[in-house]
């Protein structure tokens, strides 16, 4: 199983909402409007990279209202 954060910055005003439609997908744990450099933070998961990879490019960065996505694999040190 692979884990990551998604830190993902939106057009103004639209955090709340793309929060909402990403924390309906499927692998996504946990999504939250946040202030900050980023406007949503992202918990996801995923069988293997390239699942988790495919969430984000397929399903995530296609939400309307997203400027930038960065994806922050978890590591366990």
């Amino acid at each position: 199983m692979v884990q990551a954060y998604i830190l993902i910055q939106t057009e103004v005003g639209k955090a709340a909402e793309v929060a909402g439609h990403i924390s309906g997908m499927t692998g996504v744990t946990l999504a939250e409007d946040v202030t900050g450099p980023y406007d949503v933070i992202v918990r996801a998961e995923a069988r293997n990279v390239d699942e988790l990879g495919k969430l984000v490019v397929a399903q995530i960065q296609s939400v309307e209202g997203i400027t930038r996505t960065l994806t922050c694999p978890i590591v366990h040190i």
